[in-house]
C-alpha cells in the first residue's frame, strides 16, 4: 500500500468507441506488475439508473458484478484485466446521481438549500468516486468518464473530478485524455488537428490532460509526438501512441513499451521502483493468443450477432478456454431471427446460444438445439440458451409445442416459468434473478468434471426457471440435471449422455473468466470441440 488512494481520470476526445476501457483497463493491468492495488470505475452520463434496460445494439452487452448490478460493459474488461472482482458501485450513472441528490432533498438533508448542478451534484459524484477508493482501500482507484469531452451529459462530472484534482492535491490526482490520430490516405499524412481540439475542449473545462494517449491505425513518429505536445502543452514523454494491434490483450505490452506505467509511478508518486514490474505472465498470455492451429469454428445463434460488443464476454471467454487448451477460435455470428437453414451450420465445429429476452429469434435457437442433438454437434447453452435446450429436448421427446411461459403463456407444457416471487413485480429494471449464487454440483457429470469441485458460485441474470412440475419426467426421458441450488430447488445446469458435448446453464460464466484463468466449463466446451474433431 502507498498510503492515500491516488486517482487517475481517463477522458476521451475526438470520437466515442477509440478504446477508453481497454486504455483504463490496460494502465491498471500494468500498475497491478508493480504489486499495487487498483480499482477501476466507469461514469456512465446517461440518465438510466443502470445499463440494464439498454438495447445491446446502443450499448454492447449487460455486464453483471458479483453484487448484481448490471452495468456497462467496460467493468467486463476492469475485471478481466485487472483480475478482480468490482460491484456495482464502480459504475456511476447520472441516474444514480441525481436520484441520490433528489432523495437527500426529499428527506431535508440540504436544510432548505436551493438544489444546484454545483456544488450538489458535483459533490454526490466526489463522494461516489472516494467511497469506492475508501470501500476498497485500493493504491490507485482508475476512473473512466464515458463519451467524448464536449458532451453536454459529462459537464457535471468533469467539474466534479475538476474540484477533486485540487481538493486532492496535485500529486494525487493525474488526468490521460485518450484521442484519435486519423490518416488521410489522400494526404499521406497524419493530421493531428483532432486532437489539438479535443485538448483544448478539455482545458477550457479547468482541466489540463497530464498524458495524451494517441490511437491510431498505423505507429506515429516522433516529431508527431513532438508536434502534438507542442500544441497540447504535455510533456513530450507523456505523448503516447497505441496504435492498432491483433488483440486487446496486447495493449498493457504496447503502453508498457511507450513507458506508461514508469511516467505515472512519479507523477502521483506511487513510491515503488520503476524497473520493479513484472508483466511476465502476460506476456505469456499475449503469445499463448496467437496460436494458429487446431482451429475451430465455435457458432454463436443470437438475435443481436450484428454488433459484437453484444457478446463480448462470450467471445473473450472462448478466447481464454482456447489459448488454454493450446487452440485457435473462429466464431461465426449466425442470425437466430428466423428458421435456420442447416446449411449454415454445417461448416460449424460446435454451437452456442447465449442469453437474451423477448420472443424475437427463438425458432433460430431451437433449430439449433435440435441440429446438435441430431448431429452430435458440441452445444454450450447459457441463460435462455439451456431454456431453449430444455424446451426442443421436451419436444422431443413427447411433450409437443413445449415451451416457455415468457413466449407462450397458453403452451400445454410450460417446462419454462417464471419464479413465483417475480410475478407480481411490474417493473423492468433490477427485477430478476441477479448476482452470484452457489450450485452444487452431482458428481460423475460434466459439470462437475470441469469444475473440479462439489458447489461454486456463479452470476445469473434471468427471470425464468426450469418448472420443477416436469424435472422428474424430463429426467426420465434422459435430461441429466447436474447443477441445482443448494437447497436443490432451482435447476442450474442440464446435460445429455451420448453426446459429444451436451450442456446448458442457467447462470452467465462467461462474466468470470480472465484471461489468465480461463473459466473450467469454456474450458470443457472448447477442448470438447478439438476433440470432436478427430
Amino acid at each position: 500500500m502507498v498510503g492515500l488512494a491516488k486517482y487517475i481520470f481517463v477522458t476521451g476526445g475526438v470520437v466515442s468507441s477509440i478504446g477508453k476501457g481497454i486504455t483504463a483497463a490496460s494502465i491498471g493491468r500494468i500498475l497491478r506488475s508493480y504489486g499495487l492495488e487498483v480499482t477501476a470505475i466507469k461514469i456512465d452520463p446517461y440518465l438510466n439508473w443502470d445499463s440494464g434496460t439498454l438495447n445491446p445494439y446502443q450499448h454492447g452487452e449487460v455486464f453483471v458484478t458479483r453484487d448484481g448490478m448490471e452495468t456497462d460493459l467496460d467493468l467486463g474488461h476492469y475485471e478481466r484485466f485487472l483480475d478482480v472482482n468490482l460491484s456495482g458501485e464502480s459504475n456511476i450513472t447520472t441516474g444514480k446521481v441525481y436520484m441520490s441528490v433528489i432523495t437527500k432533498e426529499r428527506k431535508g438533508s440540504y436544510l432548505g438549500s436551493c438544489v444546484q448542478i454545483i456544488p450538489h451534484i458535483t459533490d454526490e459524484i466526489k463522494q461516489m468516486v472516494r467511497k469506492m477508493a475508501n470501500k476498497t482501500q485500493a493504491d490507485v482507484v482508475l476512473v473512466e468518464v464515458g463519451g467524448t469531452v464536449g458532451d453536454i451529459e459529462s459537464q457535471p462530472f468533469l467539474e466534479a473530478l475538476r474540484q477533486l484534482r485540487n481538493e486532492e492535491g496535485h500529486d494525487n490526482v493525474m488526468f490521460v485524455h485518450v484521442t484519435y490520430v486519423p490518416y488521410l490516405k489522400a494526404a499521406g499524412e497524419f493530421k493531428t488537428k483532432p486532437t489539438q481540439h479535443s485538448t483544448k475542449e478539455l482545458r477550457s473545462t479547468g482541466i489540463n490532460p497530464d498524458m495524451i494517449i494517441c490511437r491510431s491505425e498505423m505507429p506515429i513518429d516522433a516529431p508527431l509526438k513532438k508536434k502534438i505536445a507542442h500544441f497540447c502543452d504535455v510533456e513530450p514523454h507523456a505523448v503516447i501512441n497505441c496504435p492498432d494491434v491483433s488483440s486487446i490483450y496486447e495493449v498493457p505490452l504496447v503502453l508498457d513499451r511507450e513507458n506508461v506505467g514508469k511516467y505515472i509511478i512519479k507523477r502521483i508518486k506511487l513510491g515503488v521502483e520503476e524497473d520493479s514490474h513484472d508483466l511476465s505472465e502476460w506476456k505469456t498470455i499475449v503469445e499463448s493468443l496467437k496460436k494458429a492451429e487446431p482451429t475451430i469454428t465455435v457458432g454463436i445463434i443470437g438475435k443481436y450477432v450484428e454488433l459484437e460488443d453484444s457478446y463480448i464476454s462470450i467471445r473473450e471467454s472462448l478466447k481464454h478456454a482456447a489459448a488454454h487448451v493450446g487452440a485457435k477460435v473462429e466464431i461465426e455470428y449466425i442470425s437466430a431471427e428466423d428458421s435456420i437453414n442447416t446449411e449454415k451450420l454445417k461448416n460449424l465445429d460446435s454451437i452456442l446460444i447465449p442469453g437474451g429476452f423477448g420472443e424475437r429469434g427463438i425458432s433460430g435457437k431451437l433449430d439449433a438445439v435440435r441440429y446438435s442433438i441430431k448431429n452430435n454437434v458440441p452445444l454450450f447453452g447459457i441463460c435462455l440458451g439451456m431454456q431453449c435446450m430444455v424446451i426442443e429436448f421436451a419436444r422431443m421427446h413427447g411433450f409437443d409445442n413445449a415451451h416457455s411461459t415468457e413466449f407462450n403463456q397458453k403452451t400445454a407444457y410450460p417446462v419454462i416459468d417464471m419464479m413465483e416471487e417475480q410475478k407480481k413485480i411490474k417493473d423492468m429494471g433490477g427485477t430478476m434473478r441477479l448476482g452470484s449464487y452457489d450450485c452444487n454440483l452431482k458428481e460423475g457429470t460434466m459439470a462437475q468434471e470441469a469444475y473440479a469441485e462439489e458447489m461454486v458460485e456463479e452470476r445469473h441474470r434471468h427471470r425464468f426457471e426450469l418448472n420443477n412440475e416436469y424435472r422428474e419426467i424430463l429426467e426420465e426421458k434422459g435430461l441429466i440435471i447436474s447443477g441445482t441450488s443448494p437447497d436443490d430447488f432451482l435447476v442450474e445446469i442440464v446435460e445429455l449422455n451420448d453426446h459429444p458435448w451436451f450442456l446448458g446453464c442457467q447462470f452467465h460464466p462467461e462474466f468470470k473468466s480472465r484471461p489468465n484463468r480461463a473459466h473450467p466449463i469454456f474450458v470443457s466446451f472448447v477442448q470438447a470441440t478439438v476433440d470432436n474433431l478427430k
